[in-house]
């Protein structure tokens, strides 16, 4: 808990033993602890930003221990719950926990906190509704759950505080419209109610606030959250990591960087290493164990890992016994490691926000600088690395601001409330406005909403497995029958992974008498299928053999194989933030920045330079040229690689109606590339192909409801809808569906309503959700305004040093361990050698 060594102004406001208790340890509270302090203890909410290891979580959590303790004989309990702590992630509420019980029993306080996650044994659930601790750890998913209970009145009936902790991480999600919606409920549940939110990465800390408060309908109620801004801590000390060979000028493995990385983790104390996608996490973990001659404790941590595997790896981090930990994102929000003294971060981090969140976690005091390292995966990287750098010196944040609620979450609390207790509509639809998601909610698509959830729909109004509520004759909208409650607590929630297998440990070939078995985690269902037994793959950071597959379960056994296969996720990539797609941009277009580069990606810069054009920060640059054979055009809008893929199927449709005869595209972050048949250099002298009119904004009008109507990405984004709106259940009492049955019931439903009912509400969700999400249409508009007359078509004779990246990018196949680097230096040689030539050497 970090403290300030100088005096505070107002320390008095902590009595004993809290005073006591900072005096024992040399510290004084902080001023905005105290500020904290005043303004909750005074009735009011606020909004604390605040850098890590500000002591934050503890001034969280100050106002409700002072008041829990005040006049109060030791060890004297109240009864009934105080404070609800909500965290994004399980495991920072189990962290917090573990940290808050340190000052409680050190005083002595008469205060119980418990945690209560998804990996909470139902009996203790069961008991903390009946005999609730006065500090309750959870998620946005429990609150959900713990609102539809019949009980709820009274087991919030004295709730005086809720703490969002890491708010930030939550509001711009479908997860945080969940929350939204479960603080609405608890407002009507317990007037009065106090809010503290808290973050370390806020890009607009008045939104924010907002977010937290009630709304009216037409805006923020008066009483907004009060937001304290902390004194900002020290400087961070981050520099990029770069090997003694060459970087790669494609791919994401960083495999050459691993040796460097690992003699980082020697020389420190404790190293987080994060990574962007758990195949990388479990490759890199793999490679790194590969070369511990040390015999360093290195350990995994990931989503897809059961839970016993990871709450072990953070148990040994607490204890000081690991040396360090490969992890995704489930690392990266606010828990206090302690002894973390270096952060690497391998690949491009995306976002200036996130990287900061992820420096965070070493050192943890606000006086003493985080040491982190950035470890670009490939040239583009060191750009991008380099821009995160700049604007975490400028102290830049870029978190998203908050978002529209999503109709199938509307539909998911529709029926939670109706689980509850039978609802009043006028009283839900006043309850859903308050919250600020839902402000401008209207009341006829409320009114659709509630009829989904009580029939289905129109279409689907006949059969009765989607009737789940329906209004009786007081007026009130009561569930159909008790199964309908068991359902909707087995599926609540917001977060729909690619349909997952558990895998089980057994031992080889005993193919014939698989059960039991330890528990390893989860995998990918499309991942497994494509294995054959006897294939051996990554998981759990072994090496492992698939044995069998039965329903829902892959049985394996461990394996010794040099070039197993890593699986690779569909989810969890991380989207490229505008704010450094933007400084990206501005780095390729001034040479002065070109000299602090590493001396290759100067080297790879001043050839495009000669060879080609380098675009000013406000252009799109296009290059055309013919190679094997085919036609290239190759663009850099530099706006991430969802944005790029829309844009690639939008241009091969243009495309296709000038008989360019497009044969396909790839997309990075950075680049897409079209190639086919026609010479399109030539089609542009002759007036036949206008890059202007290629580029038109128009082509987001029925171009792209087109291309919509023919993917299948309308399927796969309905399919989410259908599943959090509980259409269609992931979960069933006694049997679970498979990936492939959940995806038929979708399709075939979605087919059945694009034809007869195309206004559905859950095809609305659909739109919207593919607008923002995988398509990325808001972020394609911006950037064609943003290029409007400022193109610079480069006509070349063969492929250009900045296309070589992207053009690696075609054609590749899933190909693990070491081959994949072969396969890659192999295909990107005669590539390179072309590029980097100088005019009139030969090698045109």
């Amino acid at each position: 808990m970090a403290v300030s060594c100088d005096q505070a102004p107002d320390a008095g406001l902590l009595p004993e033993p809290f005073a006591g208790w900072f005096a024992a340890r040399g510290w004084v509270p902080r001023r905005h602890q105290l500020e904290l302090l005043r303004w909750v203890g005074a009735g009011g909410s606020a909004l604390l930003v605040a850098p890590t290891g500000a002591g934050k979580t503890l001034a969280g959590f100050l106002p409700s221990l002072l008041e829990l303790t005040a006049g109060r004989a030791p060890l004297v309990r109240r009864g009934g719950l105080h404070t609800l702590y909500i965290s994004p992630l399980k495991a920072l509420a189990v962290d917090v926990a573990r940290n808050l019980a340190t000052p409680i029993a050190e005083m002595a306080l008469p205060v119980r906190v418990e945690t209560r996650t998804g990996d909470t044994p139902a009996g203790r659930r069961q008991r903390q509704r009946t005999d609730p601790p006065d500090m309750l750890m959870t998620t946005p998913e429990q609150l959900a759950l713990l609102i539809a209970a019949r009980d709820a009145p009274r087991l919030f009936a004295g709730l005086r505080t809720v703490v969002l902790d890491e708010l930030h991480a939550l509001v711009t999600s479908k997860r945080g419209d969940l929350l939204s919606l479960g603080l609405a409920r608890l407002r009507r549940l317990a007037p009065g109610l106090r809010m503290i939110g808290l973050s370390a990465t806020v890009a607009d800390p008045a939104a924010l606030a907002r977010w937290m408060m009630p709304q009216d309908g037409s805006g923020p109620d008066p009483s907004a959250a009060h937001v304290i801004l902390a004194d900002p801590g020290a400087p961070p000390d981050v520099s990029i990591l770069l090997p003694t060979e060459r970087i790669p000028w494609s791919g994401h493995s960083a495999r050459h960087a691993v040796g460097a990385i690992y003699a980082a983790i020697r020389a420190h104390r404790t190293t987080l290493v994060f990574v962007n996608t758990r195949s990388q996490a479990e490759m890199l973990f793999q490679e790194l164990w590969r070369i511990n001659d040390d015999g360093l404790a290195i350990a995994l941590h990931h989503g897809s890992l059961d839970v016993s595997q990871r709450r072990k790896v953070e148990a040994a981090m607490v204890a000081g016994r690991l040396d360090a930990v490969v992890s995704t994102s489930t690392l990266d929000l606010g828990i206090d490691w302690g002894d973390v003294d270096l952060v690497v971060n391998v690949g491009a981090p995306k976002g200036a926000s996130r990287l900061a969140q992820r420096i965070g976690r070493a050192n943890h005091r606000l006086d003493e600088p985080s040491k982190a390292v950035l470890v670009p995966a490939n040239r583009f990287e060191v750009l991008e690395c380099r821009a995160a750098l700049d604007a975490l010196a400028e102290g830049a944040q870029d978190t998203p601001p908050p978002r529209a609620g999503a109709l199938d979450v509307l539909a998911q609390h529709v029926l939670g409330s109706a689980v509850a207790a039978p609802f009043d509509a006028d009283a839900l639809f006043a309850e859903v406005r308050s919250a600020a998601p839902y402000a401008g909610l209207d009341r006829e698509t409320f009114d659709q909403v509630v009829r989904f959830v009580a029939t289905g729909g129109y279409v689907l109004s006949t059969y009765e497995q989607y009737a789940r509520i329906r209004q009786t004759g007081d007026g009130l909208w009561r569930i159909t029958h008790p199964r309908v409650a068991q359902q909707y607590r087995l599926n609540v929630g917001t977060i729909v992974e690619a349909p997952m297998l558990k895998v089980r440990l057994v031992r080889p070939g005993r193919r014939a008498a698989l059960a039991g078995g330890r528990m390893l985690g989860e995998i990918e269902e499309w991942f497994i299928e494509q294995l054959a037994p006897g294939e051996t793959f990554v998981f759990a950071g072994e090496v492992l053999r698939l044995e069998a597959l039965r329903e829902t379960e892959a049985y394996v056994s461990r394996a010794a194989d040099a070039d197993p296969r890593i699986p690779a996720y569909q989810g969890g990539k991380l989207p490229l933030s505008t704010h450094l797609a933007d400084r990206v941009r501005a780095i390729l277009a001034d040479e002065r920045q070109w000299r602090g580069l590493p001396g290759d990606v100067g080297e790879w810069l001043g050839m495009q330079r000669l060879r080609s054009v380098v675009p000013r920060r406000d252009q799109l640059l296009v290059e055309t040229f013919p190679r094997g054979g085919r036609f290239y055009l190759v663009a850099y809008p530099f706006e991430g690689r969802l944005a790029h893929q829309t844009l690639g199927m939008l241009l091969t449709r243009r495309l296709e109606r000038v008989r360019a005869r497009p044969l396909g595209f790839v997309a990075s972050d950075y680049a897409l590339a079209v190639w086919g048949l026609a010479d399109l250099s030539a089609l542009i002298r002759r007036g036949r192909l206008s890059l202007a009119e290629l580029f038109d904004e128009d082509m987001l009008g029925d171009d792209l409801e087109a291309w919509l109507a023919e993917s299948s990405l309308m399927k796969r984004t309905f399919r989410s809808c259908a599943i959090i709106a509980g259409l269609i259940e992931r979960r069933h009492p006694g049997k679970e569906k498979s990936g492939r049955q959940v995806t038929v019931s979708s399709d075939l439903i979605y087919d059945v309503l694009m034809r007869h009912e195309p206004d559905h509400v859950l095809l609305r969700a659909t739109r919207a959700d593919a607008g923002t999400g995988l398509i990325d249409v808001g972020r394609v508009g911006v950037l064609l305004k943003r290029i409007r007359g400022r193109i610079v078509h480069q006509p070349l004779e063969r492929v250009s040093p900045l296309a070589v990246p992207v053009l690696l990018e075609i054609g590749r196949e899933p190909v693990y361990g070491e081959a994949e680097d072969t396969l890659l230096a192999e295909a990107a040689e005669t590539l390179i050698a072309e590029a980097m030539a100088m005019p009139g050497d030969g090698k045109a």
